[in-house]
């Protein structure tokens, strides 16, 4: 042979090559892509379920986004309102200080009425007996104290009936 083949040798070690071919393919590949195709699997469902959870995030993200903005009208209603109910309670307040204002100035005016009345008739009663201490020196004798104050405060009241008319 002339290129120093030995087709024995050559044969031998081609069934030699050819079965173990045969055994890596069947003891070899078939595990080693069977786990590379459950990797493969492994990391198809790995992103399938990075891919949900990025859809559930972002849906997550839209209604904290709605709550937010539902919270703050919310707030801003709220805000509102106590703004309102405190214009209300302060007016109310203000109501219920002219009220009390007004009651005062009304219970003074009567006081002040009743004192008045009180200074008048005790300056009527000193009035009428000045009067009759000065006609019991003028007369020189014992009159009747009450006859004459109740002549003297008629003749007084009529005095103010004419002076007021």
């Amino acid at each position: 042979m002339g290129l120093g083949l030995d087709l024995p040798t050559f044969i031998g070690q081609l069934v030699s090559f050819l079965i173990l071919l045969g055994l890596l393919v069947y003891f070899g590949y078939k595990p080693i892509r069977k786990m590379l195709d459950e990797r493969a699997n492994r990391i198809k469902e790995g992103m399938e379920q990075a891919e949900a959870a990025k859809q559930e995030y972002e849906q997550a993200k839209v209604a904290v986004q709605e709550q937010i903005g539902k919270a703050r009208e919310e707030g801003q209603g709220i805000i509102t309102q106590a703004t309102q109910i405190g214009d209300r309670l302060k007016e109310e307040a203000r109501g219920e200080a002219r009220k009390e204002a007004q009651a005062l100035v009304e219970r003074t005016r009567i006081e002040l009425e009743r004192e008045r009345d009180k200074v008048i008739d005790d300056l009527r009663h000193e009035f009428v007996d000045t009067a009759i201490l000065a006609a019991e020196k003028v007369i020189n004798e014992t009159l009747d104290k009450e006859g004459h104050r109740k002549l003297i405060e008629q003749a007084m009241e009529e005095s103010t009936t004419f002076k007021e008319n």
